[in-house]
């Protein structure tokens, strides 16, 4: 399993904490982590010496604690290519490409993008996608090395600390160009799927119209939440579901899947505080259906 190894010094306005509250609010273990950690031997130190979690510290004292994978579904490798964004001892940010699932393609011999992950880590590493994206889209995607990293993240989604933007070409023109949609949304019973429901989650997409043309609308998409499926829904209930959506929408000759791409995701690092920006161009399919109607990408 992947090892990793935190360490923190104790200031002096924290002399006389525990271990345990350090563990968690100055390195943001989680209390479930925290307490699996108390059954591995040796898994938290300090000054290099096996610590209780309700030890007291003292100022200058450096706490470490081994915070990598100890078990979990390891994904069968797969060597293929791999579109790295951003990279560093914690994160992975990756450009995925359509027709690829994220999980479960393994029975049928299909290389998942857990797979191919998992052969460019060095195998023998769970794999821990932050956003996930559906087959059939493009684009950015996070994934974190660790379980620990990966809570550390999940917390930040749909907030101001991780945002994730899309481009996406739905079919006709939409009024008002820019806006909030503001429907709940519900997974649909005993199929994939979901829709608008008043019996469904909070779900809000902002939208914007970047340009238009033979009944086609290109458009810029920031999610605030993350319902199943939440922009094909959206936008297939306003009447306007992306072009190739055949789930929501109607299947297109221009395009074999729903034309979604994640164009960026910016993030606030959890461990160093680095500000982290990443982002994909448009792929080729899409652009291709652009230049049939005439609508200029360029500047995306």
């Amino acid at each position: 399993m992947k090892s990793r190894t935190l360490a923190f010094t104790v200031p002096p306005e924290r002399s006389g904490a525990r271990v345990r509250s350090v563990l968690q609010r100055e390195l943001g273990l989680s209390a479930g982590l925290v307490t699996r950690l108390k059954t591995q031997p040796g898994a938290v130190r300090v000054n290099g010496a096996a610590a209780r979690t309700i030890d007291l510290l003292r100022a200058g004292d450096v706490l470490e604690v081994d915070v990598g994978d100890r078990r979990g579904e390891i994904p069968v490798p797969a060597a293929l290519p791999l579109d790295v964004l951003w990279e560093d001892e914690d994160l992975l940010i990756i450009n995925k490409p359509a027709g690829m699932a994220v999980h479960g393609g393994e029975r049928s011999g299909a290389p998942t993008l857990a797979s191919v992950v998992s052969a460019y880590l060095g195998g023998n590493t769970p794999f821990h996608p932050v956003n996930r994206l559906d087959r059939g889209t493009t684009g950015v995607m996070c994934a974190a090395k660790t379980g620990y990293m990966h809570d550390r993240l999940r917390r930040l989604l749909h907030t101001d600390g991780l945002r994730r933007e899309y481009l996406a070409l739905a079919v006709g023109d939409l009024s008002p160009p820019q806006g909030m949609i503001d429907l709940p949304v519900a997974r649909l019973h005993g199929r994939p799927g979901s829709r608008v429901s008043p019996e469904g989650a909070p779900s809000r997409t902002g939208y914007e119209t970047l340009a238009a043309g033979g009944g086609v609308s290109l458009l810029r998409l920031r999610p605030e939440t993350g319902r199943t499926h939440q922009i094909r829904v959206h936008l297939a209930h306003l009447g306007h579901p992306l072009l190739g959506d055949g789930q929501y929408g109607e299947p297109s000759p221009l395009l074999p899947r729903p034309a979604l791409h994640s164009s960026a995701l910016s993030l606030a690092h959890p461990l160093t505080g680095e500000l982290i920006r990443a982002a994909a161009p448009l792929p080729e399919d899409m652009r291709k259906v652009l230049s049939l109607y005439e609508i200029e990408a360029d500047k995306l």
